[in-house]
């Protein structure tokens, strides 16, 4: 029987290698779009996370011109996924319209879930195991439960935790809110209340300015809502219109109550949302007659002490630059998502970064942040504004002090 298994193994190795070419394949994006972000408990709480994830990869694939059939392989990030039943990255995929046989899995990085699952996908694509995937993310924040401990409840009744606190904005490690851990590194890097304000505030008015413009309306799919009514058309992001600056100086700090600097207006907000892209890599360009519109050059990850989370991503951009032989100089966009003002006044700051470069139409404090979304949403942005020829930068921290970059060039 052992020698029996063992033929098997190799049998199974040997056909994964022949599968694979010994060349690493380029990797390129053929399509990318999302959903508009909806604000919290609003126009799209009714479509939970699989649902929105459904729209997204339905709307890339025809924006692709690929047959559905030519999907391989589906990579959605997810964070919040209790209650929405088993698989939620396959019920996007079948209720996209792939076909039957395609896989799907379901990938958790927390806010860097949806760079990761295209970072894994790219993988795949490079290794030739695959010709053809759809990678993204999702997140209904208004649709996370409350939990109910499986345990006899105690005299006096028992207690109902927050899933999406406990699950999406609580670090495990350290038992303390996400905010708790941003306050320290404002502390730590001087950036005041006043840097942070003032940040968000740009970050508001650039992407007002950008929805003005039309900027994101090649990126973005309407998404139909069906209600009691009749149904609503979704086109346009929600957050960043409900803003109102004359209140930004009086509103309390959010998380440490004395001498605290995070508030409810300079931090992201919770939100709804999916994103998806179509990657394929030469032979699959070649396979479906597909024309790319920009190349994934370089991608990686890293990770510090939990509590440091918000600057996990300046050594990420580092080993990603590094392994494309690029300078910061060489970057013309870079997309650092705003999980706080502080996050992103951080890393600029740590890696020496020109800030008109950075979130030019602006990022997760205005827009919003579905967490399992947000990571694919910085690179399907990239890939819309970016002239040919110039590379941008996505890159995201996640809950447990990770991080994660990719690296693309616009064709």
């Amino acid at each position: 029987m052992v020698r029996l298994y063992a033929t098997m193994i190799r049998l199974l190795y040997a056909g994964a290698k022949r599968s694979m070419s010994t060349k690493a394949q380029k990797v390129y994006v053929v399509s990318a779009c999302r959903t508009p972000i909806g604000s919290y408990r609003s126009s799209l709480a009714p479509l939970k996370a699989p649902k929105l994830g459904s729209i997204a990869i339905a709307a890339a694939v025809q924006k692709s011109g690929i047959s559905p059939l030519a999907v391989q392989e589906v990579y959605m990030g997810h964070v919040l996924q209790a209650f929405t039943g088993q698989a939620p990255a396959r019920q996007a995929a079948l209720m996209a319209g792939l076909d039957v046989s395609t896989p799907a899995t379901t990938i958790n990085k927390v806010c860097a879930s949806g760079l990761k699952a295209t970072m894994l996908a790219s993988q795949s694509l490079a290794l030739n195991y695959r010709q053809v995937m759809v990678a993204g993310g999702m997140e209904s924040m208004s649709n996370a439960p409350f939990y109910l401990a499986r345990e006899e409840p105690s005299y006096g009744g028992t207690k109902l935790h927050d899933g999406l606190v406990h699950d999406g904005l609580l670090d495990a490690m350290n038992e303390i809110l996400m905010g708790e851990c941003a306050e320290r590194t404002a502390v730590e890097h001087g950036i005041s209340r006043k840097d942070q304000d003032a940040y968000a505030i740009l970050s508001y008015r650039r992407s007002a300015d950008a929805w003005k413009k039309n900027i994101f309306q090649e990126e973005v799919v309407p998404v139909e809502v069906k209600h009691k009514k009749g149904q609503t058309i979704v086109c346009v992001d929600e957050e960043y219109r409900k803003c109102d600056f004359s209140r930004f100086g009086s509103l309390k700090p959010a998380f440490v109550k004395e001498n605290g600097t995070i508030t409810a207006a300079n931090a992201s907000t919770l939100n709804d949302g999916a994103c998806a892209m179509v990657l394929a890599n030469e032979k699959g360009l070649e396979q479906t007659g597909a024309k790319p519109m920009a190349e994934v050059i370089s991608f990686g990850d890293n990770a510090v002490d939990p509590i440091d989370f918000s600057i996990a991503p300046v050594k990420a951009v580092e080993y990603v630059l590094e392994q494309a032989g690029l300078r910061k100089e060489d970057v013309t966009l870079w997309e650092i998502n705003e999980a706080f003002s502080v996050t992103a006044l951080a890393n600029i700051k740590l890696l020496d970064l020109d800030p008109e470069r950075v979130n030019v139409h602006g990022g997760a404090v205005s827009l919003g942040h579905p967490i399992g979304m947000s990571g694919a949403r910085l690179v399907t942005h990239l890939v819309h504004v970016l002239n040919s020829g110039e590379f941008g930068l996505a890159a995201a921290c996640n809950g447990g002090g990770g991080a994660s970059a990719v690296l693309i060039k616009k064709l």
